[in-house]
């Protein structure tokens, strides 16, 4: 019997061997489609996925249009959660304001991980605040705050204005020689990008620096938005190596400001302030016989300061393309802001707005939060489950998966009409929009990993609006879906901004 078995071929796998490859393929799929359906459970989302990739092409192809699919099925299902299945890894979409505030309140090892991006520990590097829990965590936030004081705020108020004047002066010269609309998108990324190195740490950068630091930062851009393929030739290595030149980069930076506020040096950017307030305490460790405090190496300064270029520069890009396109729909409210800016500053007084008339333009300021509420620059809020935690009554999130909290839908909850554009709902003591619905405006987060730096992210697009008013007359060129929404990867208007631009003002500012 063995040897006619043998005869007919039960016991050679060779020929086997495809049937054998084809059933562990058939089986890999099974069990991936039954662990996607056992960590759904009751939540809306697709029934079926494509192995390893479920919705990933979907996304990459039209991320808009899969978000929107996202917070459609949460918001038609009542349920507030949506699932979905990308790149291998189970998510889930939180649209509802509450539930996006039990993650955000629950970052800690047993809970939520900030993660900032899906593939962001492999793309950002070790030392990055928004990765560290607890009392290490609100240690380093505590050092974080002298860069924000109103006294730091002030310095770099002065530093903003310089580097917004001079390329606000370059696009209108741009727009005077060819006449035609500029996107505005690609210049204000620009813009923020000088704003930031400058602001976070000025003369540390040499101009040679800066360039490489501009080549470096483009190739981190386009690595966020691409499949993540850690290997030779694809844009995400490239990111990857980017960033780690950009750190020790800035790591330099921090090296030099020590140095320089160790000899007693006035702080004239963001690193200076940091680095006095560090020594500081270096300085009382040593004396009391202690080690120096956490996370004062040179290298984690510059991992941490690439977190702040990171949370400043697209965020800060989307703002204020998303600010111009608004004060050219609104005309009643351009007014305004040009009004209340020219009752406090001319472009022809030789001077920088001061920091005291700043807070002083409470209407802009409106603006300015509606702005961000109207179009929150980084819609989604990426956390990861370490363990499985109960986020609702009826179901726990599975440990691994990944958490989307919408601050994009959250924007549109509770808010009167909050599909307009009305800056009254900051401005108005009547109204007081900005307290009743306080649990909405999610733009800045909540929770111990709330932005930091969110009162200087407001100046500088205060700033930009009172400058920008002051010196341009504009018009934007109203082009259909010009204003849809697109990620970049914050969100930004369609077609860039495009705008038609020519000099407002008789003398422009030079201080």
């Amino acid at each position: 019997m063995a040897e006619l078995l043998r005869a007919a071929g039960f016991f050679d796998l060779r020929g086997a061997a495809p049937f054998v490859v084809a059933a562990a393929v058939a089986m890999y799929f099974l069990v991936e489609q039954l662990s996607y359906l056992r960590k759904k459970g009751p939540l809306p989302g697709p029934s079926l996925v494509v192995p390893f990739l479920g919705s990933a092409v979907r996304m990459i192809r039209d991320p808009t249009g899969f978000w929107d699919a996202q917070a459609a099925r949460a918001r038609e299902s009542g349920a507030g959660l949506a699932a979905d299945f990308l790149f291998g890894r189970f998510i889930v979409f939180v649209r509802d304001s509450e539930l996006s505030h039990r993650v955000f309140a629950n970052v800690r090892p047993d809970a939520f991980h900030l993660i900032g991006h899906p593939f962001g520990k492999r793309l950002f590097g070790d030392h990055n605040l928004i990765y560290m829990f607890g009392e290490d965590h609100k240690d380093l936030r505590r050092r974080i705050t002298p860069n924000f004081t109103p006294r730091a705020l002030s310095t770099y108020a002065a530093i903003q204005q310089r580097v917004i004047l001079a390329h606000l002066r370059r696009w209108l010269d741009q727009s005077a020689a060819t006449g035609e609309a500029m996107p505005i998108r690609v210049p204000c990324r620009d813009m923020n990008l000088e704003t930031s190195q400058t602001v976070f740490v000025g003369s540390y950068l040499s101009e040679k620096a800066r360039e490489r630091f501009a080549k470096d930062y483009a190739l981190f851009n386009l690595g966020l938005m691409s499949v993540p393929v850690d290997l030779p030739g694809f844009a995400f290595r490239r990111a990857r190596l980017a960033v780690a030149r950009l750190v020790r980069t800035l790591g330099e930076c921090a090296r030099k400001s020590k140095a320089r506020m160790r000899a007693g040096g006035e702080p004239e950017c963001l690193v200076d302030y940091w680095m006095q307030e560090t020594l500081r305490e270096m300085d009382e460790a040593a004396a009391a016989g202690r080690p120096p405090p956490a996370h004062t190496g040179d290298e984690e300064f510059g991992g941490f300061l690439f977190d702040f270029l990171f949370a400043a520069q697209d965020a800060s890009t989307s703002s204020l393309c998303w600010a111009v396109s608004a004060l050219d729909s609104h005309p009643d409210v351009l007014a305004r802001v040009r009004a209340e800016v020219a009752a406090a500053w001319s472009p022809e007084s030789g001077k920088p707005i001061t920091a005291e008339k700043i807070q002083g333009m409470r209407y802009t300021q409106a603006v300015a939060r509606e702005v961000v509420r109207h179009r929150p620059p980084a819609t989604l809020v990426p956390h990861v489950a370490g363990e499985a935690f109960q986020l609702t009554e009826w179901y726990a999130v599975p440990k691994g998966a990944m958490v989307f909290p919408s601050v994009y839908e959250s924007s549109f909850q509770g808010f009167a009409s909050p599909d307009a554009f009305d800056p009254e709902r900051f401005f108005s003591e009547a109204r007081r929009e900005d307290v009743a619905c306080k649990r909405n405006f999610l733009a800045f987060g909540a929770g111990a990993h709330q932005c930091v730096g969110q009162r200087y992210a407001l100046n500088h697009l205060v700033l930009f609006l009172a400058l920008f008013v002051s010196v341009a007359d504009f018009r934007r060129d109203g082009t259909p879906g010009c204003d849809e929404p697109v990620y970049m990867p914050t969100i930004v208007p369609r077609d860039g901004c495009a705008v038609y631009m020519e000099q407002r003002c008789r003398t422009f500012p030079s201080f």
